[in-house]
């Protein structure tokens, strides 16, 4: 399964809402799917993955936003020390969002500027 690296810490802060029933439906199937089978290889892509599938900004395969969310693709594999293609199983990727990004304190730094940050803002301190 193709992941964007990014999604990867949406899923730990997902509580349901999203841009469209259709997409929140789908992505909520994608995560209890993931949490039942954690050991699912996920290739990190930086590009249209699963996820996207159901978006309504990716228009024709490619995301409105591509210029942001290609920043957070890029500073998700940085901080975990992760290279696009990769292969990872879904839960070893989990667990390096959660120490590398999320404990350390450096969520904001890479997708504070998201239009769901204001979901992952207070829980961040619960995770």
């Amino acid at each position: 399964m193709e992941l964007r690296p990014h999604h990867g810490m949406c899923f730990q802060f997902y509580e349901g809402k999203g841009y469209s029933e259709d997409f929140t439906d789908h992505m909520g199937r994608i995560i209890r799917q993931l949490e039942k089978e954690p050991e699912t290889t996920v290739k990190l892509t930086v590009a249209t993955d699963v996820v996207c599938a159901n978006c309504p900004n990716n228009e024709g395969g490619s995301c409105t936003t591509l210029e942001k969310v290609t920043r957070y693709d890029k500073e998700v594999l940085k901080a975990c020390n992760l290279e696009e293609g990769e292969e990872i199983s879904f839960a070893k990727f989990t667990q390096l969002v959660k120490s590398e990004i999320i404990d350390k304190g450096i969520r904001s730094s890479i997708c504070g500027d998201c239009s769901w940050d204001y979901i992952c803002r207070p829980k961040e301190k619960e995770l």
